[in-house]
């Protein structure tokens, strides 16, 4: 699972999240601004506060307008190329969001928000051992964060160094032992190790704090199908796919991080009659065509589990 939200953290260690909002007349009249230092000054700081209170509303494109305005008039201030940095990671324009963060560091190396979003940045861009110093970095400045612990997790991974995924997944639920993503991701770890019996704890942990979730239950329908329960596994692929349809997507599985050996289980699952028709009628009821690059012929009966 590839889990992040880092706009509202990077606020939050900004001290921008409980900024006054502006009046309504501040937000939607054009201002005529002064030309002396201070009053530019005293503008960009309305500006920037305008900017997280529409970014609290999710009104992510005038947030971007005043941020951007905002360092313009206080070029000095790290939080404004702070806040304009998230917003443009959020809008998914990762050169400039990095440039902005990165402004904001050089005035301001101490704020780990920062470095947390900059190392989500890279990770975006599959910069990882750029996204692992940055990380790293901010988690000395601010230790035990569950996201950016998660974050880190997932670098690890990416760069397959599998041991320090995991310890760092683990590090994440000892923050919180109901974090179920980071038992998931755990779990997409051994399974690529060839754990596959430790990894089926794992998403069996994770679907016991989040019943509700489909990842880990379609994780585990794969594991069941690969060791030669296959009525067993029928059931709880289409349980998972009923629960969320986007991980009848092998693409999407890629996008949330299932390993190769994984996603190369999970389509021999996907060729099963049931899960065909089960896609199918999935991606009708969405108006949708079924998603994914999937051959029709049978696939060969497991007359017994493999060897662990």
């Amino acid at each position: 699972m590839l889990y992040r939200s880092t706009l509202i953290p990077l606020m939050i260690c900004l001290g921008l999240g409980s900024a006054v909002s502006p009046a309504i007349g501040q937000a939607i009249v054009p201002r005529t601004i002064s030309v002396d230092a201070q009053s530019l000054e005293k503008t960009g700081q309305d500006l920037l506060k305008e900017a997280v209170y529409l970014t609290q509303f999710q009104q992510f494109e005038s947030a971007l307008s005043r941020a951007q305005l905002a360092a313009q008039l206080n070029p000095k201030a790290p939080e404004g190329w702070a806040l304009l940095g998230g917003l443009y990671l959020n809008l998914e324009q990762s050169e400039k969001g990095i440039s902005a963060l990165n402004k904001s560091l050089a005035l301001d190396d101490s704020n780990p928000g920062v470095l947390f979003s900059l190392g989500s940045a890279y990770f975006s861009q599959a910069d990882y051992p750029a996204a692992a110093d940055s990380l790293k970095s901010g988690l000395k400045l601010k230790p035990d964060q569950l996201e950016p612990l998660f974050d880190l997790g997932n670098t690890y991974y990416k760069l397959e160094q599998f041991d320090d995924a995991i310890a760092t997944y683990q590090k994440a639920i000892a923050q919180n032992e109901k974090f179920w993503p980071a038992l998931n991701n755990i779990g997409l770890v051994q399974y690529e190790s060839g754990e596959v019996k430790e990894a089926m704890r794992q998403w069996q942990k994770a679907t016991e704090i989040d019943e509700k979730t489909g990842e880990p239950l379609l994780a585990l329908a794969v594991a069941h199908y690969k060791q030669g329960n296959q009525d067993q596994a029928l059931t709880l692929a289409q349980k998972a796919l009923e629960m969320d349809s986007r991980y009848g997507d092998v693409d999407f599985l890629v996008e949330n991080l299932w390993g190769e050996r994984l996603v190369e289980d999970t389509k021999m699952v996907f060729k099963l009659p049931k899960i065909r028709e089960t896609i199918a009628q999935l991606a009708s009821d969405a108006g949708q065509s079924p998603a994914g690059d999937l051959e029709v012929e049978e696939p060969e009966t497991l007359s017994k589990p493999e060897a662990q």
